[in-house]
């Protein structure tokens, strides 16, 4: 069911972050609401299907992406993988395992795609990157990552309610 319902939504995100998000940047760097959706996805205590999303949403971020699939793939996986050990870790402090997820998973992200972009031909120095998108991106997703966990929060307490035993 949730699957059902994260494709349309994840497909709305994506033309959201094509059209808007990435207008409002911060020097160089805009954020990844898809990301982040998929972040907060994963730290939902009775969602199964965080894998699933994290395919999807990649899948869907290429298609307008000048990047390769397994670039945003490798990126969106790595950042579930890493969400979801977090959130067996961390799971009493949910807020704090969101940050923590968004600025790993984030990096992850950002430092694979430059990687990529690097290797393919087109070699942007480091430490201008860091300085000009990697950095900027990161404050960006920090800042909207509480939102987002928020509304997906609702989202999941929809879609998974919780059972009351008499």
């Amino acid at each position: 069911m949730s699957i059902l319902v994260g494709f349309p939504l994840l497909m709305i995100l994506v033309m959201v972050q094509s059209a808007f998000v990435s207008n409002f940047m911060l020097l160089h760097g805009s954020a990844d609401i898809v990301l982040l959706t998929i972040i907060s996805w994963a730290l939902q205590e009775r969602v199964d299907t965080a894998w699933h999303w994290a395919v999807i949403g990649a899948v869907l971020v290429s298609i307008p992406s000048a990047l390769p699939f397994y670039a945003l793939l490798g990126g969106y996986l790595l950042a579930t993988g890493i969400t979801l050990l977090l959130r067996r870790r961390v799971w009493q402090r949910p807020i704090l395992a969101m940050l923590v997820s968004t600025f790993f998973g984030s990096l992850i992200s950002l430092m694979i795609n430059w990687g990529i972009l690097y290797l393919g031909g087109h070699p942007l120095p480091l430490l201008s990157s860091l300085n000009l998108i990697i950095v900027p991106s990161l404050i960006l997703n920090l800042l909207l990552s509480i939102v987002v966990y928020t509304l997906v929060g609702g989202l999941a307490e929809q879609l998974y309610p919780e059972v009351i035993e008499a």
